[in-house]
């Protein structure tokens, strides 16, 4: 997770995962879109790509998702083109009070 609230006009923080296969691509999205309904009642503001593009883009506004296939992930690298924006572990913001 990178967080740009520093660096950025356009979103606070973008969370970045791989997949190994389209359908794993297909399935995270999906659960990420399932999840978020159910448990805030949000949905993604726009949704682009596709497992074949081997790239899916949820757009939450303040928290855009990338999900890649291992290889674009690697070949696109996002982390690196954000060089600037610290690097959070999801797991202690999660954890962090809202």
């Amino acid at each position: 997770m990178l967080d740009l609230r520093e660096i950025s006009t356009f979103t606070d923080f973008f969370v970045i995962c791989s997949a190994t296969s389209e359908p794993q691509l297909k399935a995270i999205a999906n659960e990420i879109e399932t999840q978020l309904k159910k448990d805030h009642s949000v949905r993604p503001a726009t949704t682009d790509g596709f497992p074949a593009s081997q790239w899916i883009v949820l757009d939450y506004m303040q928290v855009i998702v990338h999900i890649f296939h291992a290889e674009k992930r690697e070949f696109y690298a996002l982390e690196d083109l954000w060089g600037d924006a610290p690097r959070l572990d999801w797991q202690t913001a999660a954890a962090q009070p809202q």
